[in-house]
């Protein structure tokens, strides 16, 4: 199972990833996070897949911050470089002006940049919600995409994920968790997120053994957090 560190890019972004290379297999970097701009993820991306060719680098991929040029544009720069992947979803709105909405969904962008942009090798991603029903992740999930990223897993949520592993399985499509853990020192972080947490600290490595073997990777962040993240990063080492 590949331990992904969710990577949010500062102007310091190099920095942190060299603080973590040798307890992860690779990144999920955001996209300007909530709409407030921040370093390009496709961007950053490109640099820490260079920087680091060994490790699996897939970026989230916003779309209601791009036109259809810039999309193809970043979408050609990442599969030139090899990155292993990228995410599509509309994602926030922007804070500063208006959401682009060339591209109106997730799937009219995937078309796009097969058949108008043409890629060769990048492969595409959809972000599945456990806000929604089983049968509408699944149905999703059958749609020509390469792989599957899925958020908001927590206890609740655990029973969709196992369904939707058995329909990627059946479908030979790689399948990725985000693995959000709640500290003492995040709790307002992940207030302002609104999304669950998987697991506390102390049930990191029993909440990640239920994982392994039913997903390809798992996506660990402390969300703001730090020093969190180094201390989960180093439990995980047992599941790589």
């Amino acid at each position: 199972m590949k331990i992904l560190h969710e990577f949010v890019p500062t102007r310091k972004f190099l920095k942190f990833a060299e603080a973590v290379e040798d307890l992860v297999d690779g990144w999920n970097i955001t996209d300007s996070a909530a709409g407030i701009p921040a370093p390009s993820g496709t961007a950053v991306g490109c640099v820490l897949k260079t920087k680091y060719p060994d490790k699996t680098v897939i970026p989230i991929f916003v779309l209601n911050y791009k036109s259809s040029v810039e999309a193809g544009g970043l979408a050609l720069a990442a599969d030139a470089v090899g990155l292993d992947g990228l995410v599509l979803t509309m994602g926030d709105m922007p804070k500063y002006g208006e959401p682009i909405k060339m591209l109106n969904s997730s799937e009219e962008a995937r078309d796009f940049l097969r058949t108008v942009i043409r890629l060769k090798n990048l492969k595409l991603g959809c972000l599945l919600t456990a806000r929604r029903p089983i049968e509408e992740l699944t149905k999703r999930a059958r749609d020509p995409w390469d792989f599957v990223f899925f958020m908001r897993l927590e206890d609740e949520s655990f029973p969709k994920l196992e369904q939707l592993a058995k329909e990627c399985r059946r479908l030979n499509k790689p399948l990725y968790t985000y693995f959000l853990v709640g500290t003492s020192k995040n709790a307002e972080m992940i207030k302002m997120i609104g999304w669950p947490i998987a697991a506390t600290m102390n049930r990191v490595e029993s909440v990640v053994a239920t994982l392994d073997g039913l997903v390809d990777g798992v996506i660990a962040t402390c969300a703001g957090d730090y020093e969190g993240d180094k201390e989960m990063l180093k439990r995980l080492q047992k599941f790589r």
